[in-house]
């Protein structure tokens, strides 16, 4: 039978820092009131001609790298993201895969917000699973800057510019299996986190522009609200199914939405902080770039090893959720 493993993690982390106290010169804020409410102390900005294609397939070439397979070998690329680089098309995948100098290959975006990775690993371990394909390269990148209104005090602080990217491939060995991929949505929770404008629905206008249609609204309290509770009883599920308890998870690795979510989830989960890992204070949210720039981090530290288990719990707009479950499987 065939399995899907998760080889490798890759990252690329703009160079440019954006700290609390630079928020402070544009917004009524402070550091210590966003450090309270978030955790967030800095937050990657990238450069205006840096695309989030360009984000990814560094990102991507650092996954491939440690994955140790060709890039010829590559059968599939799909980008999770909210932010790409055209409005309808081309897919940044298919401008990601051009940039990696892939030969003629499967490629598409997927759109789930935060949650977006996530989904990015349920899908590639479908195709795996049924034999379509053998490599999958998962990227999740955004340039949340290019939707921010940052006059909008509650939410231009929150988000910054990111990528990251894995390998999914093909084994025999059902000890490198992914576990589990759980992933949903409530589309009755639509307008909590919502882009009005710039769609279909309400075409590029001077009004959409004037009103800052085409940035990302948020309403905050009931966000963090649903988060905690969704987070929290998803990954509930999960490990009740296979019969796991929070001492069996090596890394939990929450979307860095916000410290306060992360903190009441570990808490509810019976997470200790050596299991929990937090970036939100250095990236701030990166949407679907969150939970592999989260990984890549914790992997360079030295923390995350061959075969230890990993737990991903995502949640963003949508609403969307998804929680993944798997054995880091690096070949080497």
């Amino acid at each position: 039978m065939t399995y899907a493993a998760f080889r490798s993690i890759g990252a690329y982390i703009p160079p440019k820092i954006m700290t609390n106290a630079d928020f402070e010169k544009i917004i009524d804020t402070s550091d210590e009131w966003i450090t309270k409410r978030t955790g967030i102390k800095e937050r990657r900005i990238s450069e205006k001609n840096e695309a989030p294609s360009d984000m990814g397939a560094k990102a991507a070439e650092l996954a491939i790298q440690r994955a140790g397979i060709n890039k010829e070998d590559i059968d599939l690329v799909i980008c999770a993201t909210v932010t790409p680089d055209f409005l309808c098309m081309p897919s940044t995948a298919c401008v990601i895969a051009s940039k990696l100098g892939l030969p003629p290959v499967m490629a598409y975006d997927i759109s789930a917000a935060c949650t977006g990775f996530v989904y990015a690993t349920s899908v590639a371990k479908a195709f795996i699973e049924s034999g379509m394909k053998k490599n999958v390269l998962i990227i999740g990148a955004e340039k949340y800057t290019s939707i921010l209104d940052y006059t909008d005090r509650g939410t231009c602080f929150i988000f910054g510019d990111g990528a990251g990217a894995a390998i999914i491939s093909a084994t025999e060995n059902k000890d490198e299996a992914i576990v589990d991929v759980n992933c949903s949505s409530d589309g009755n929770y639509d307008d909590l986190i919502k882009t009005p404008g710039g769609g279909s629905l309400n075409p590029c206008s001077q009004e959409v522009l004037d009103a800052k249609m085409a940035c990302i609204k948020m309403k905050g309290n009931e966000t963090f609200k649903l988060a905690v509770k969704t987070l929290t009883s998803d990954v509930q599920v999960m490990m009740k199914k296979h019969n796991l308890s929070n001492d069996d998870i090596d890394h939990f690795i929450p979307h860095q939405a916000n410290y306060r979510i992360i903190k009441a989830v570990g808490d509810a989960l019976g997470m200790n902080e050596e299991q929990t890992v937090v970036t939100v204070d250095k990236y701030g949210n990166t949407s679907a770039a969150s939970i592999p720039m989260a990984m890549n981090y914790a992997y360079e530290q030295g923390k995350i090893k061959k075969g230890d288990m990993v737990l991903f719990d995502a949640f963003g707009g949508g609403l969307t959720w998804g929680s993944a479950l798997f054995k880091f499987s690096p070949n080497n």
